[in-house]
C-alpha cells in the first residue's frame, strides 16, 4: 500500500526483543524521544511507512524480511528495513557520521579526521534509503528526511521521484560556511539539499549558517527574508539572531529554510511528574539528599556535552569556596553514548578520573561531592531527580537544542528549582529566563553555578514561571515538517 507521508530515519522505530525464542517489537526506551514524536504524524494520514536500517548477517540473503506491518498504538504503518552489514554500519555511522560529520557540525576542527571515510559506502547507503522511500510513497506524497548522516538522500529521491515533496530537519547545529567546507563532499550534501521543498532546523543561527554555505558553493536568489520573532531575541546568548532568509531560489526549483525548534511532550512530562510514583521516589532522592542542595547534570559522553569542563568546574567552585563542602552534591548522568567508539571510551574514563579525584580531595565519611551515574536512567526516575535538584546544570560545548533542559523545566511543576545552561545550546535562544554560562570560560562557569545555589526563591520562580510558559509554546505536539502540510496541497511559508 502506498504512503501519504514517508518517514526516513535511520533508527527503526521500535525495538526488537527476544521472547519465548521469538522476536518481538517493542516501544523504544531511548531517551531519544524523536521516535515517538514521528509515529505520531502517522494518526493523521490513511497509511504512512517509515524508512530505517537494519543489521544482517547476510544482507543478500533472499529470506530477510524488508517490509513489515506495524499495528501499535501511533496507528498502522510499513516500516521498510535496509539490510546493511556490520561493516556497512561502521563505515555509514560511526566512520562517515561520527568520525567527519560529527566533529565539523560542532565546530571541533581539531576532532575531524575524514581519511578514513568510505564514501563510495556513503552514497550507496544513502542512495538505497531514497529507493526504499520511491517505493513506498504514493503520488504527491511528503517524504520527511532526518539529519545529517542522510544528507544525500533528497537528492537521489528527487531524480526517482520528481512529484513527492521533500522536507528534511536538521537535529544538530549547523556550522557557518568556514567550518562545513572543510568537507571534501561538500558541493554533494548542499546540491541534495536544494532538491528539498523544505529545510528545517532548530534556530535561526543554524538556518543563517546553512544559507551562508549554499551561497559559498552555488549560485542562488535569496527570494524571502524574515524577522525574527522577539521571543527569540536577548543579549544573553551567543546564538542570538534578529533575521533569516527563509526561501531561495536554485536552478528554478524554489526551497524554503524553516525554523522550527523541537520540545517536548509537555503533557505527558506532566502527568509523569504527578503521579504517585513518581512523588515516593523523588521523597525519597530528597531523604537522601536532605541536608545538601543538589545539582544534576543530565547528558550523553561526548566531547560536545562538556562533562569534563563542567566536572573541573565543580572542583574549582568546591577549592575556592570553603563553604560549600558538606553543603553541596553533585549528580552527574553521562550516559555512553558509542560504546564502540575510543574517543568516547577516553572521555569516560577521564571523566571518572575527575569524578574520584573530586571525591578523594573533598569527600569524607559522611558527604560525598560527586555522585556519577554512567548508565541510563528509566525516564520516570529521572523525573523524579528534576524534581528533587535545585539546580539542574546543562552546559554543552555546542548542542542543537537540547532537550534535558526542556524536560526539566516541564517536570517543575512545583514552580522552583534554576536552570544554569550554556548559552551554545539551541535552547537558550528560547529560555532567557536560564541563567545562562560560557562553558568555554572558567570564570563565567564557576561564577554562575555559585550564583545559582544563592538565589532567591522569588527570583526562581520567577523565572521558572516564564521559562514553564517558553517550553509550553513549542510543544512538541505542535512540531510540523517545516512549511510542507501533511496534505497534498501546494507549499505555503509560515513560521513556526
Amino acid at each position: 500500500m502506498s504512503s501519504e507521508m514517508v518517514i526516513v530515519y535511520h533508527r527503526q522505530p521500535y525495538e526488537e526483543v527476544e521472547e519465548n525464542g521469538e522476536i518481538v517489537l517493542r516501544e523504544n526506551k531511548s531517551p531519544n524521544g524523536i521516535v515517538p514524536t514521528l509515529k505520531s504524524f502517522f494518526g493523521k494520514v490513511d497509511h504512512g511507512a517509515w524508512i530505517a536500517w537494519k543489521l544482517a548477517d547476510d544482507p543478500e540473503n533472499p529470506g530477510f524480511e524488508q517490509r513489515i506491518e506495524v499495528d501499535d498504538d501511533y496507528g498502522t504503518y510499513t516500516v521498510s528495513r535496509l539490510a546493511l552489514s556490520e561493516d556497512q554500519v561502521r563505515e555509514f555511522y560511526h566512520v562517515t557520521s561520527k568520525e567527519a560529520f560529527w566533529p565539523i557540525l560542532h565546530g571541533f576542527k581539531e576532532r575531524y579526521n575524514y581519511d578514513p571515510v568510505d564514501w563510495a559506502n556513503f552514497q550507496a547507503v544513502n542512495r538505497s534509503f531514497a529507493l526504499a522511500a520511491a517505493d513506498e510513497a504514493a503520488d504527491g506524497a511528503l517524504v520527511w528526511v532526518h539529519d545529517y548522516n542522510l544528507w544525500l538522500v533528497p537528492g537521489y529521491l528527487r531524480e526517482l521521484r520528481p512529484d513527492v515533496r521533500i522536507a528534511f530537519f536538521h537535529h544538530t547545529p549547523f556550522p557557518s560556511a568556514d567550518i562545513f567546507n572543510m568537507l571534501p563532499w561538500r558541493r554533494e550534501i548542499i546540491k541534495s539539499l536544494l532538491a528539498c521543498d523544505d529545510i528545517g532546523f532548530h534556530i535561526p543561527r543554524y538556518a543563517g549558517n546553512f544559507v551562508s554555505v549554499v551561497r559559498s558553493l552555488f549560485d542562488v536568489d535569496v527570494t524571502s527574508r524574515r524577522q525574527v520573532p522577539d521571543k527569540w531575541i536577548f543579549e544573553g546568548t551567543a546564538l542570538t539572531e534578529r533575521s533569516w532568509t527563509d526561501k531561495l531560489s536554485y536552478e528554478g526549483h524554489d526551497v524554503a529554510v524553516s525554523v522550527t525548534p523541537v520540545g517536548v511532550d509537555t503533557g505527558y512530562i506532566d502527568d509523569v511528574a504527578r503521579s504517585d510514583e513518581t512523588a515516593a521516589q523523588t521523597h525519597e532522592i530528597r531523604k537522601e539528599t536532605e541536608d545538601v542542595k543538589m545539582i544534576l547534570s543530565v547528558g550523553r559522553t561526548d566531547y560536545t556535552k562538556g562533562g569534563i569542563e563542567q566536572l573541573s568546574s565543580f572542583e574549582r567552585v568546591l577549592e575556592y569556596n570553603a563553604d560549600l563542602r558538606g553543603q553541596i552534591r553533585l549528580v552527574h548522568v553521562s550516559v555512553a553514548a558509542n560504546r564502540n567508539m575510543a574517543v568516547y571510551e577516553e572521555i569516560q574514563s577521564e571523566i571518572e578520573q575527575i569524578a574520584g579525584r573530586i571525591n578523594g580531595r573533598f569527600g569524607t565519611l559522611e558527604w560525598q561531592p560527586v555522585t556519577l551515574i554512567s548508565r541510563a536512567i528509566p525516564f520516570t526516575q529521572l523525573i523524579s531527580y528534576y524534581q528533587a535538584a535545585d539546580v539542574a546544570w546543562i552546559t554543552p560545548l555546542a548542542d542543537g537544542m537540547n532537550l534535558v533542559a526542556k524536560e526539566f523545566i516541564a517536570s517543575r511543576f512545583d514552580g522552583d528549582g534554576v536552570l544554569v545552561l550554556s548559552e551554545f545550546a539551541g535552547a537558550a535562544v528560547e529560555l532567557a529566563d536560564a541563567v545562562l554560562t560560557n562553558p568555554f570560560s572558567n570564570r563565567a562557569m564557576d561564577l554562575t553555578l555559585v550564583s545559582a545555589l544563592e538565589m532567591p526563591e522569588a527570583e526562581r520562580r520567577r523565572r521558572m514561571k516564564t521559562m514553564r510558559d517558553a517550553v509550553a509554546r513549542t510543544d512538541v505536539r505542535q512540531w510540523t515538517p517545516g512549511t510542507l502540510k501533511l496534505a497534498r496541497v501546494p507549499a505555503v511559508a509560515a513560521i513556526a
